[in-house]
């Protein structure tokens, strides 16, 4: 009995937390992030920023998927759009390192700026984890504006 209700606690906490059950076993591919970005962006062009913000912040929308999600940050660091970690919207992000000193935050600004699209490789914990893990996150430029859309896994 105690062993079925750990089961269906830890079910309940992981779909709180949006990730389903069969979700956190399935990994998103590189190609995967790539197509839900450039979605994404194409998205916030047609119906405009803050409605499309709201669809992609939505954790149970199509930019949350597998193990991973689309998040949005503009070109001063700023969080837009989190669907899993919603507390970080607002956040200026910039500056942030990972345990080898490396500002992530700021080289996808670059790669927004130029050449507007391009991998991020970096070190940072899995979700639940503290032991960072090396991690890869699409950026893609939102065409016009100083927006970029992004996606990463854990190769």
């Amino acid at each position: 009995m105690k062993k079925a209700s750990f089961v269906l606690v830890c079910a309940a906490l992981l779909l709180v937390f949006g990730i389903g059950l069969g979700n956190a076993e399935e990994k998103a591919t590189k190609e995967e992030c790539t197509a839900k970005c450039k979605e994404a962006a194409a998205l916030i062009k047609d119906i405009g920023l803050e409605a499309a913000l709201a669809k992609i912040q939505d954790a149970n929308g199509p930019f949350v998927w597998k193990d991973s999600y689309v998040f949005v940050i503009d070109f001063d660091g700023k969080v837009l759009a989190h669907p899993v970690t919603p507390n970080l919207v607002g956040k200026v992000m910039s500056g942030l390192k990972d345990v080898n000193g490396k500002m992530f935050v700021n080289e996808y600004i670059a790669v927004a700026n130029t050449p507007g699209e391009g991998w991020v490789d970096y070190m940072w914990p899995k979700p639940n984890e503290k032991t960072p893990s090396p991690k890869t996150t699409y950026v893609c430029r939102v065409p016009g504006l100083p927006i970029m859309t992004l996606a990463g896994i854990y190769p």
